[in-house]
């Protein structure tokens, strides 16, 4: 069966087929793209305006220079200086003691007197003694009246020459009996074998006392001795005759000096050190034996070196460096100064200075005081202070 063109159902056929899409909504999307893309490059540029300009203010505007504090390399002969630690010991040390034995009658001193040689000290009882001494000296009268009668008879030829040996012999015992005893009684009596001061007393009237117990200890401190021990290495730098200085705890930067006396003609197989004694003066008897001693030994001068303030050298791990002080041209031809760390090879210290062995020579400008706020290259200003004394003093507190 076949449908008229003009039928209701054909009309709605052709209003169903597809329409094309309208232009306005591409327009859309290309516009939206476009704001978009206007809006990242916006952002990318800004970003890259803002750095630009970071980057010129931090090249425009450098920090102003740091204020230092500046001291110059010198050459100069530093005194050549072998320390080394020790004690001191007493030129005569003795503990007094009794030779024989008996009981103290009497003490004679008092605990920390100074005493002559020869001072009485300590009387043991010698009553016993002097008996025996009256009686050999009664026995030495009648043996002298019994000799000169027999001499007189034997000149005579009245009597025989055996009786005048005998007689002899018997005076002659008699006189031994009183320097035997008298020996002894010189011994009960203890004397101040020289010159010295008394310690603390370890004896009291009433206590018996065996031979070789200690009564008091006897020291001269009129000179002592400076023990101390250097290495093998520097063994050969020492004479005697060459002057020491000695410091103690006890009187700090108080210096004393001596000279080297003797020089221990062997080397402890053990530690390879040398022993070494040196005399000291000691005449107001400020120094003690048993002192702990830091010694220095002057040794002959060594030649010229450089030398800078141990402040102007940074210790550190990686090598030993200081501030050198270097003028730079800018391009308007005006003229700065920058500190420039250099490495450095450094020596002996002594007395505030550092010896500087390589690195530097003599006139170069190094930074004091003030490396703490330093980079390497960075811009400084010389301080008008003064470098700090040498040698520093160290802070007390």
């Amino acid at each position: 069966m076949t449908i008229a063109a003009d039928s209701p159902n054909s009309a709605r056929a052709v209003e169903e087929k597809p329409r094309p899409r309208p232009v306005r909504m591409t327009r859309w999307f290309i516009i939206v793209g476009v704001l978009l893309a206007l809006l990242v490059g916006g952002i990318v540029g800004f970003n890259a305006f803002r750095n630009h300009m970071i980057a010129q203010f931090f090249a425009n505007n450098k920090p102003p220079p740091t204020t230092v504090t500046v001291a110059e390399a010198k050459s100069q002969v530093l005194p050549n200086l072998l320390t080394a630690v020790g004690e001191l010991a007493a030129v005569h040390q003795v503990n007094v003691t009794s030779d024989v034995n008996g009981r103290i009658t009497n003490i004679m001193f008092t605990a920390g007197a100074v005493v002559k040689a020869g001072s009485p000290l300590v009387q043991l009882f010698d009553e016993p003694d002097r008996a025996d001494l009256a009686s050999f000296k009664a026995q030495a009268t009648v043996a002298q009246l019994s000799l000169d009668r027999a001499k007189q008879l034997a000149s005579r030829q009245f009597g025989p020459q055996a009786t005048v040996d005998s007689a002899q012999a018997a005076f002659d015992q008699a006189n031994a009996g009183i320097a035997k005893t008298e020996a002894i009684i010189s011994q009960k009596l203890v004397r101040a074998p020289f010159d010295g001061v008394l310690g603390v007393r370890h004896a009291e009237v009433g206590q018996f006392l065996t031979a070789g117990t200690q009564i008091v200890t006897l020291t001269d401190l009129s000179a002592v001795y400076a023990n101390f021990t250097v290495t093998e290495k520097d063994s050969g730098t020492l004479k005697v005759g060459q002057v020491v200085r000695v410091a103690v705890d006890a009187y700090p930067g108080k210096v004393f000096e001596g000279k080297i006396t003797t020089i221990e003609p062997q080397i402890n197989t053990d530690t390879r050190n040398i022993r070494v004694q040196a005399t000291i003066d000691n005449p107001d008897h400020i120094l003690k034996p048993g002192m702990f001693t830091t010694t220095t030994v002057v040794l002959p001068d060594k030649p010229a070196v450089v030398t800078v303030p141990e402040t102007a050298v940074d210790y550190t791990l990686y090598g030993d460096a200081v501030y050198l002080i270097t003028p730079k041209k800018a391009e308007d031809g005006t003229e700065s100064l920058t500190a420039v760390r250099t490495f450095v090879r450094t020596g002996d210290r002594s007395n505030g200075q550092a010896v500087i062995q390589s690195g530097l020579k003599p006139g170069d400008r190094v930074v004091a005081v003030g490396q703490l706020k330093l980079q390497s290259g960075a811009a400084v200003a010389i301080s008008t202070d003064p470098a700090p004394q040498i040698p520093a003093a160290p802070p007390r507190n």
